[in-house]
Formats: C-alpha cells, sequence, structure tokens
C-alpha cells in the first residue's frame, strides 16, 4: 500500500481544497403554478405534488 514518507501539514491540504466550493441551486418558476423550485425535483403546492408543470399526486380531501 502507499505510504507517505512524511506529514503533509493541514496548510497544505486546506491549499488543495480551495476549489471544493458549494454552487447555488438552479430555481425555476413552473409555468402551470407559477411556483419556484429546484429543477427536476418535485415540489408541493397546495397540498398536491408537481413535477414539470404536471400533477404528479392528487391529494384526496383537498379541494381546488
Amino acid at each position: 500500500m502507499a505510504h507517505p514518507k512524511s506529514r503533509h501539514s493541514k496548510e497544505r491540504k486546506h491549499k488543495r481544497r480551495t476549489h471544493y466550493k458549494a454552487t447555488a441551486p438552479q430555481i425555476a418558476i413552473c409555468a402551470e403554478t407559477s411556483e419556484p423550485h429546484v429543477w427536476h425535483k418535485a415540489y408541493d403546492h397546495n397540498g398536491h405534488l408537481y413535477y414539470k408543470g404536471q400533477m404528479l399526486v392528487k391529494t384526496p380531501g383537498l379541494e381546488e
């Protein structure tokens, strides 16, 4: 197995990892419900589950 001959410092490790940054999620606006949501994810609006502007799951007992 690979085994380092000498220890790498914390500073060296942190310098190497400076380029790993979190990106902001892309927000889309639904054309049908005008609800902001994350791309490629189902979202809840008035108790119903929507994806790509279409209702996937209609919650029983809710009136529109």
